[in-house]
């Protein structure tokens, strides 16, 4: 069955926002709890910005699948 183009752009454009999405709403609650951490203990910065990072890895996962699914690779 051939599928239409813009049925693969609302798949990539899910793909994408669900990473987006994911990555938002676990740095909400990092980063509060972050700035509490940095305020009482200055030195922990560099621990607190690695836990902060780590979710930029589910946009950067999105926008992978969203390029393989564009590419009609899946």
């Amino acid at each position: 069955a051939s599928r239409g183009r813009g049925d693969v752009y609302k798949r990539q454009a899910i793909a994408i926002a669900g990473g987006l999405i994911g990555t938002g709403s676990a740095q909400q609650g990092i980063g509060a709890a972050g700035m509490g951490i940095i305020a009482e203990k200055p030195e922990k910065f560099g621990q607190v910005l690695f836990f902060f990072v780590i979710p930029e890895t589910l946009w950067i996962i999105g926008f992978v699948l969203g390029i393989i699914l564009l590419l009609d690779i899946l």
